[in-house]
């Protein structure tokens, strides 16, 4: 009798499972209809064609999610550059998770394109178009979502948060910060999962996933060289140009120290499990607090894996200089702006000391620019999100899950200065696209149809397995 009740109550609950499910071959049409829709809207920052901007993307948006019995909401600090938040209800037994998409785009140059940039063309089994990787994917993905769960009725622990946010490729002010600074109660969650990761296929194949669960800190750091000005007809030692240079030279030049963090010691004896034996030991050798042992790796990388040396340190990049403005004069000043992305527990004021030691020269001055830092923060490894992105990321992907320290910078920064744990996710994209031209922000960016659909399907899965009741432990 006791066995054919569990038989039973087996059933009923797999027959419920099966409810709730998404009928996926309707659910790709209709992401498709939604994804080319959104890419067709040119939101591109800074907005162009006045008034511009990001609204008739998060009007369509908020159409979507209304028309679904989906209350949405708009916070905007420029009429035309709304944000969009929606919310579905749990029971509060854990705490929100937010999934979140940035509505906006970096402009483009139609001469460029072959398929017009906005047309979401299909071709091959592609979708062309300038958002289509960045970040029109994550923002649809998330929308699919809320979409399907609410069709479907899953009970909840946990409210699902849906945030499309404007502004995020120059313009953070009208977006994340607004939000964060002004409307954080609305959007405030334990979990957020955004873009800034990705699955890598090579030849086809997928090789490994990143999941970002930290991201370096950008900052510039100016250097000014000063002397008096002369005839150039009459060399001067204390030409500022030449200073200048020496300076620069020398901060180029300059390996700061090495740093590992949580993310980057998983991140390399993980890629170390996948890789050659060759590139294995590199990538075991440079996480040696021994400088014999990983200086070797290190030097390998700055000359031929310039992502992965970045990913060890605070890196320094002299982008722009500036001085003089006829041959036959020697300025009074010269200047260079250095590109400085933080390590996220670097400290900033002991950084621009040993700045100014290694350049070592009283003619030239050595300060942060203007420039605004985002907030430090860094999300776990040990968390039911992270165990939930790899167990799906096995599921979908068949493959390591890598989590990863991003050397550029994303808006889950503001996030995590308010305590959000934050994973950076994303479809899958080929090594052979960015080269070709077809990665993010390039004037054929991309994406296969393919990848978006089992982008959307693991994104359904990762929050309705985090959020969905009766999963992990209550908080």
């Amino acid at each position: 009798m006791r066995q054919s009740i569990l038989a039973l109550i087996a059933s009923l609950v797999a027959a419920s499972a099966a409810a709730q499910s998404p009928d996926w071959a309707a659910v790709e049409q209709e992401t498709l209809r939604h994804f080319q829709a959104l890419v067709q809207f040119d939101t591109t920052d800074p907005p162009v064609n006045p008034p511009g901007g990001e609204k008739p993307a998060a009007e369509y948006v908020k159409q979507v999610l209304e028309k679904e019995g989906i209350p949405a909401s708009i916070f905007f600090l420029e009429p035309n550059r709304p944000n969009v938040v929606a919310r579905l209800k749990g029971s509060g037994r854990k705490r929100p998770v937010l999934i979140m998409g940035h509505t906006d785009t970096v402009n483009v140059d139609p001469k460029k394109w072959t398929h017009p940039p906005f047309s979401a063309h299909r071709e091959g089994g592609y979708v062309y178009g300038r958002g289509t990787v960045d970040d029109k994917d994550n923002l649809t993905a998330a929308l699919m979502t809320m979409v399907l769960l609410k069709r479907a009725n899953v009970p909840l622990d946990r409210d699902v948060i849906f945030l499309a946010e404007a502004g995020e490729e120059g313009a953070t002010r009208v977006g994340i910060q607004l939000m964060t600074e002004k409307y954080f109660s609305e959007i405030d969650a334990e979990f957020c999962f955004a873009e800034g990761g990705s699955v890598t296929r090579e030849g086809g194949k997928v090789k490994f996933a990143s999941v970002q669960t930290l991201e370096k800190i950008p900052r510039g750091i100016e250097l000014i060289a000063r002397g008096p000005a002369g005839h150039g007809s009459v060399p001067l030692q204390t030409n500022a140009v030449v200073h200048l240079s020496n300076a620069v030279g020398k901060v180029a030049a300059w390996k700061p120290p090495i740093r590992i963090n949580e993310t980057t010691a998983a991140y390399f004896k993980r890629l170390a499990s996948i890789s050659s034996p060759e590139e294995a030991e590199r990538y075991r050798n440079v996480l040696s607090p021994d400088p014999s042992v990983s200086g070797p790796a290190d030097d390998y990388f700055l000359a031929n894996e310039p992502r992965h040396a970045s990913m060890l340190r605070t890196s320094v990049s002299p982008n722009i200089i500036q001085g003089g403005y006829r041959s036959n004069v020697i300025p009074s000043e010269a200047r260079a702006t250095l590109d400085v992305r933080m390590a996220p527990d670097e400290n900033h004021e002991q950084f621009l000391e040993m700045v100014k030691q290694v350049v070592g020269d009283p003619a030239v001055e050595v300060r942060f620019t203007g420039r605004a830092s985002r907030p430090p923060g860094i999300s776990r490894l040990n968390t039911e999100a992270f165990k939930v992105l790899e167990a799906n990321i096995t599921k979908h992907y068949g493959t390591t899950t890598l989590p990863t320290m991003s050397t550029g910078a994303t808006d889950m920064a503001y996030l995590r200065g308010k305590g959000v744990q934050c994973y950076g996710i994303g479809p899958a994209t080929d090594t052979e696209d960015g080269p070709k031209g077809f990665g993010a922000h390039s004037d054929q960016e991309r994406i296969l149809e393919s990848e978006l659909h089992r982008f959307v399907r693991f994104h359904y899965d990762i929050v309705a397995d985090l959020a969905r009741a009766g999963t992990g432990t209550s908080r």
